[in-house]
């Protein structure tokens, strides 16, 4: 029996993932250690949250894209990086698009809403 998707979001973050990954050689930063061992270590638990979060929908992994996206999003200023332009931009808007399609997901699927109409569960 074929599991139908239930967020197209997931499998979009964990390619995003594949790209933080390969992002140092594509945009010319390998040769930076902070943001290419961010890039990996980032990437990886992205792409394994994404496809968690595919195969076996839960709210955390969600939560654990957002925080993945939000950390990108501080992590050149976190790591004191974000004076170089390249790996900056591409944490920066990587990050906003991976926190938007998780607070998406978070935001439109009603079983992972529910809590906020009824309270949380006892």
């Amino acid at each position: 029996m074929k599991q139908q998707l239930k967020h197209w979001q997931d499998p979009i973050n964990a390619l995003i993932g594949v790209w933080v990954i390969a992002s140092p050689w594509f945009m010319k930063f390998a040769d930076q250690q902070p943001p290419s061992y961010n890039a990996t270590v980032v990437g990886i638990l992205l792409v394994a949250v994404a496809l968690g979060a595919t195969f076996v929908p839960r709210a955390w992994e969600e939560w654990s894209e957002a925080i993945l996206g939000v950390w990108m999003i501080a992590s050149p200023w976190a790591l004191h990086f974000a004076n170089h332009r390249d790996p900056r931009l591409t944490f920066v808007i990587t990050g906003v698009v991976v926190t938007a399609l998780a607070l998406w997901t978070l935001g439109t699927d009603k079983d992972y809403t529910r809590w906020m109409h009824r309270g949380a569960p006892q």
